[in-house]
């Protein structure tokens, strides 16, 4: 039978921590079809092609639901990506704009070097968010957006990311990673 365990876990070491430090948008398609390794960890994809870098600090955050019915026989894993952009400009206006019309590939790296692919075969779609300008002078004056994605497979690893380079474990397709300006 397909669903049977192959193997334990033991209690890992505590050397790991929470959070992430960046995010980098595709364009849905953009990447092509991945190539999957033995532990569906992505190896490469079909396709070259440019990314969109968000530096994160603080509030955002990345989680999975696994959602199973035994009535249905389903069972599909739900991705939410939670980001906090602070300072409102009328470039990133556009933009937001443009990830609320559109259906990205979102790829999320963790403090811990994990590069993860949300939305790889169906895109992310922008569920929600604000534009908000703040009511004292500590309160946040930027964007909060909330991205969900619903796949077959929890997202996937991206093989032999970094911190310094993120895509590099891939074997033949070229990653352009776009940084923004700051302002």
């Amino acid at each position: 039978m397909a669903c049977d365990l192959t193997q334990g876990r033991k209690a890992p070491c505590k050397d790991v921590v929470g959070g992430i430090t960046a995010v980098y948008f595709a364009d849905y398609g953009d990447p092509g079809t991945a190539s999957l390794g033995t532990d569906s960890e992505i190896t490469d994809f079909s396709a070259s092609f440019t990314v969109y870098k968000y530096e994160l600090k603080g509030n955002s955050s990345f989680e999975q639901s696994i959602n199973s019915s035994r009535e249905n026989g389903t069972t599909f894993f739900e991705q939410t990506l939670s980001l906090t952009l602070p300072k409102l400009s009328k470039e990133d206006h556009n933009e937001i704009k443009l990830l609320a019309y559109g259906r990205p590939q979102i790829f999320v790296q963790d403090y811990n070097d994990n590069l993860f692919a949300v939305g790889l075969e169906h895109g992310a779609e922008v569920t929600g968010g604000t534009i908000v300008t703040g009511a004292a002078m500590g309160d946040l004056s930027g964007y909060t957006l909330t991205f969900t994605a619903q796949e077959v497979l929890p997202a996937n690893f991206v093989d032999g990311a970094t911190a310094a380079d993120p895509f590099g474990g891939l074997t033949t397709s070229t990653v352009t990673v776009t940084e923004g300006t700051n302002s």
